[in-house]
This record gives C-alpha cells, structure tokens and sequence, in this order.
C-alpha cells in the first residue's frame, strides 16, 4: 500500500507542475504601468543660502554669494551698502523638491541642494528659509534645514581625500507645503488613463479589461495611450473609488520587439517577442599582435677601438663606440596574425526568448561578437526587432 500511495504524490506534483507551468503568467496592474490624467508630481526651485561650514564654502570670486548674504543681512535689520563680505562659511545653492499632486498645507517634503559656486564642501551646513517656486512663479513651498550629504572631505596642502560627492545633498522633510495644487477630482465624471508606454493592444486590453470588469462606466479609447472612463449616474462610491478599483485590475501588456545594444559596456538586452529567421552565421576573430624586441651586441674584451684617446663616443647614426670595441643595438619586430577558423553554423528560426538565446549561445561567441553578429542578422533581414544602439 506505500509504494502506490507514493506514486500517487509523485504524480499529482507532477500534474501541478503542468498546471503551474503552462498557465500563462497574470498581466500587470493597471496602477504600475498607467497614471491618470492630470495627476502628478510638480517641480519646485529655489535659490537659498548655506551657513555654518567649516571654511569650505564659495571663495570671493563668487560675487553673488557675497551680494545674496548682504540681501539677506539687510533684510535683518543690518546695514550691509558697500561692505566688503568674505565668508567663507557659507555657500550659495539651487535648491529643488517635487510637490505631490494631492499635498496639502502643513505636509513636509524633501529637499535637495546643489552648490552653483565653488564651494569645496556642503557638509555641516544649514539651509537658510528659502521660498521654493513652481512653473507659475508663485510659492509653494519653503525650505530650511540641515544638510545631509552622506559622504565627507578633507585635505591639507596639495593632498586629500573624500567619499561620496559633497556639493549635492539632501534636508529629510526639509520643506513645508504652503499652497495646495486645486484638483476638482471628486466633482468630475469623467478620467483618462494615460499608458507610461503607449501600445494600441496594450490599450486595447486596458479598454476591454473596464469594460468588462466594472459596471456602471462607459470606455473610451482615444489613441493607443489614452482611454477615457466616464461614471455613469448609478456610481455611488465616487471616482475616488472607482480610480482606486481601475488602479488593482490586471491586463496583458504588450511590446514592440526591442534589441537593445549597448556597446560602451558590452550589454545586449533582448526583449520577449524577438523572433529570428533561420540564417547561417559564421563569426571569426582576428587579432594581430606586434612584439618589439631590442638585442645588444658588446664586443670581445680586447677588441680594437675606433676611438681616438680612450674616451666613449657615439657616431652618427647612434651606435656607441667604447674603448674596447663597438658596442650595437638592433631593433627586430614580430608580427603575428591569428584568426580563429569557425565554421558556417545555421542558426534556427526561433519561435520564444529561450530559442533565440539558446542558438545564439551555441555559436559560442563573447556579448561583445553578439552584438557584431546581430547588427548583421538585422542587415540580412533575419531580425524581426527594432535593434536600439545606445
């Protein structure tokens, strides 16, 4: 009774296996590869001062720095018209954050700052309260803080060292949000969905994937990147729910087939729908190497001298004439040329990835021959692909 029991196991794993494996992969959410219309990230930047470092800041050759400190001084209460400032402890900075599409006043963000003079290091420093502007020119945030650059520097004389890059760093919640972007979100009945990579059966499957998941809206596709859903009167939960039920859905996406070479590194990435045609390659590599040797020849130790009165000399055409003879150095080249003998191989059409890796790879050759070979695979017609050269 054990051992039919056993096979039994074997055979009912063997059978999920199949099932496992031969199901087709679940798509993607619909939240990871589209946005809705209008919702997005928006870019703030500002001009600000850094104080407190230790002698590494911007030098006097920087005339703003020193003209933005005396603005900043007078607005203080302190007399700065016609003062000479040299501080080397502070450091003039763009100042960059992105304000969330739906951040409202009070929330915090963060902040990056980057020296635009010649300051050495940011670390250690303060970022003095600066007013952070949108495309519009008006304020939207402002910004204060510590600086955090995750690295240091240090030096003396004519040698240093340091980790990371010290003029770039970054203030954790380092600005408040003082104005709120206007959404009428809730109040609309209709949103687009815009596809991060627009593809017309991408979209097409997005369209009938709402359609038939969703009730109560009505699909519209108007390009291959955006479909637009319009709630109809018996929604009852409101958009906020029906963005957040569109955002869980899953569809099967598609692309293009993509060879993507880059040949400053060697990297070939190949995509899913690369297919070839059956083609024969035969790749050899050539390799020619010269070798310069230099031999010296010194003479017996009583040969004759050419020399006059014992002294060392050279003669016109280099050669070095010593007292006991003639001393000659000849220069002798070697050129060897190697080419590998590779025979004709035909490499198979290729219905999946795996084909296609799998007969590439039996040709044997390093990333570096790849991309030789498959720029004239696509020269001959046998890769359907777009071949992307970084």
């Amino acid at each position: 009774m054990i051992k039919p029991r056993a096979i039994t196991v074997q055979a009912l794993l063997a059978f999920l296996a199949v099932v496992l494996f031969s199901t087709s992969a679940p798509g993607a959410r619909i939240k990871d590869i589209a946005s809705v219309g209008g919702v997005r990230d928006n870019q703030l930047v500002g001009y600000g001062l850094i104080v407190g470092l230790s002698d590494t800041g911007d030098s006097m050759r920087t005339g703003f720095t020193d003209q933005m400190l005396s603005n900043l001084l007078s607005r203080q209460g302190l007399s700065m018209k016609n003062k000479d400032l040299r501080a080397d402890n502070v450091a003039a900075v763009m100042v960059t954050a992105s304000l969330p599409a739906f951040a409202k006043i009070g929330n915090r963000i963060d902040v990056t700052v980057s020296s635009i003079g010649d300051a050495e290091s940011l670390q250690g420093g303060t970022l003095i309260m600066t007013p952070l502007r949108g495309a519009d020119g008006r304020v939207y945030a402002v910004a204060q803080g510590s600086v955090v650059i995750g690295g240091f520097s240090a030096g003396s004389g004519g040698s240093g060292v340091s980790k990371n890059h010290t003029t770039v760093g970054s203030i954790p919640n380092g600005a408040f949000v003082e104005q709120e972007l206007v959404y009428d979100f809730g109040g609309s009945r209709a949103i687009t969905i815009n596809l991060h990579a627009p593809d017309f059966t991408t979209c097409r499957n997005l369209a009938e994937t709402l359609d038939s998941e969703i009730s109560g809206i009505s699909v519209d596709i108007s390009d291959s990147g955006t479909v637009t859903v319009t709630a109809g009167d018996e929604l009852k939960n409101g958009m906020v729910a029906l963005v957040s039920e569109i955002e869980h859905l899953e569809i099967p996406v598609d692309s293009s087939a993509t060879v993507v070479i880059n040949e400053k590194t060697g990297t070939v990435v190949i995509g899913e729908q690369v297919r070839i045609s059956t083609v024969a390659v035969a790749h050899g590599n050539l390799s020619i190497t010269i070798k310069e040797h230099h031999n010296v020849s010194q003479p017996l130790p009583f040969a004759p001298s050419p020399a006059r009165g014992g002294g060392t000399v050279r003669s016109e055409d280099g050669t070095i004439v010593a007292p006991g003879g003639q001393t000659v150095v000849t220069t002798e080249e070697d050129v060897a040329v190697t080419e590998e003998k590779r025979q004709l191989m035909v490499v198979p059409r290729g219905v999946t990835i795996q084909e296609v890796v799998s007969a590439l790879n039996a040709l044997g050759v390093t990333p570096r021959d790849l991309i030789s070979i498959l720029k004239a695979i696509k020269a001959a017609g046998a890769l359907q692909a777009d071949l992307v050269i970084m």
